[in-house]
C-alpha cells in the first residue's frame, strides 16, 4: 500500500492528517525569523495575524512578509493530499495565522459544515461525504506549525470522525471539550503540517507551554466554491507560479473555466 493510499485511508477515516517532517529545521527558523520581523502585538486571548480574505478586505495578507510564506501555498507535501481531498481544481480561499501564549484559554468548538455547523439550515452530513471510495468536500484547511503542539502544550483539537456525524454536538461536551475523552490534541512538532476537513468539529485548546504557538494556515476550496466576496492577493514583489497563479484565481466551473492544477503531471 503506497503513502498515499495510507494518507487518503487516515484523511477520510479521521477527518484530519497530520505529515511530520514536511519543513525542515532550517525553513521553520527562517519562517519564524520573518515573523519576528513584523513585531506583532500581543492580546489576551488566541490572537490572528496576517489574515487575508474571508471576513477580511482583499490582500496578500503574511504572503507579502516573503517568499518562504509563499512557498507553502503549492508545497510539494500537501499537493496530493489535497487532490485527493478536494480534486484537481481548487483554489486558495483565504489564509491567516495563529498565535498563543502561556495561560492562553481555549477556544469553542465548531464545525463550518455538517450536522454541527451554525448556520440556520444546515443538513447532517453537508459539504462532506464519502461515495464509491472517493473523498468529496468543499473546504480543507492546511495549518502549518511552526512551533511544537501535542496534549501537554494545547493547539489543534478535534472529534476524531465527527466529519460523518449526523448529530449535533452534544452539550456536555461542547460546554467542557477539556474533561471529554472525545476530544484530541494530536501531537504536532514544528515543521509538521496537518490537513482537516471543515466539517470535523475542531477548535484551540487552552496553551499550557512556555513557547509560543505559531501556526499558519491556508483555507482551500473547490474551484465553483467561495467562502465570501474578499480575495487573497498575490504580493507585488514576489514572483508568482503558474500554479500559484491557478490557486488564486476566480471561482468558476471546473475544467470549463478553471483548469487542472496537476496538467503537467
Amino acid at each position: 500500500m503506497s503513502n498515499s493510499e495510507v494518507q487518503q485511508y487516515l484523511y477520510d477515516l479521521q477527518g484530519y492528517l497530520v505529515i511530520e517532517d514536511a519543513l525542515n529545521a532550517d525553513a521553520v527558523a527562517e519562517l519564524n525569523r520573518l515573523v519576528n520581523e513584523q513585531e506583532l502585538p500581543d492580546g489576551d486571548r488566541v490572537t490572528r495575524f496576517g489574515g487575508a480574505a474571508g471576513s477580511i478586505p482583499d490582500g496578500p495578507g503574511f504572503l507579502e512578509w516573503g517568499q518562504p510564506f509563499c512557498g507553502l501555498l503549492d508545497h510539494p507535501v500537501i499537493m496530493p493530499v489535497l487532490r485527493f481531498v478536494l480534486g484537481d481544481c481548487f483554489r486558495l480561499d483565504r489564509l491567516y495565522g495563529i498565535k498563543m501564549r502561556e495561560g492562553m484559554p481555549r477556544g469553542l468548538l465548531h464545525a463550518d459544515y455538517g450536522a454541527t455547523a451554525p448556520h440556520s439550515g444546515a443538513q447532517p452530513g453537508e459539504r462532506y461525504h464519502a461515495r464509491e471510495n472517493e473523498i468529496a468536500a468543499g473546504f480543507a484547511v492546511v495549518s502549518w506549525n511552526l512551533t511544537d503542539t501535542d496534549p501537554e502544550h494545547g493547539g489543534f483539537c478535534c472529534i476524531p470522525g465527527s466529519h460523518k456525524s449526523s448529530f449535533k454536538l452534544p452539550n456536555a461536551i461542547e460546554e467542557a471539550p477539556e474533561n471529554s475523552p472525545y476530544v484530541i490534541i494530536p501531537s504536532a512538532p514544528a515543521g509538521s503540517v496537518t490537513v482537516f476537513t471543515e466539517a470535523l468539529t475542531h477548535g484551540t485548546a487552552a496553551w499550557k507551554a512556555r513557547h509560543e504557538r505559531r501556526t499558519l494556515l491556508f483555507k482551500y476550496c473547490v474551484s465553483h466554491t467561495a467562502w465570501s466576496s474578499n480575495r487573497v492577493r498575490w504580493p507585488a514583489n514576489i514572483t508568482m507560479t503558474p500554479r500559484q497563479e491557478i490557486l488564486l484565481r476566480e471561482p468558476a466551473d471546473p475544467y470549463r473555466y478553471f483548469p487542472s492544477l496537476f496538467d503537467e503531471e
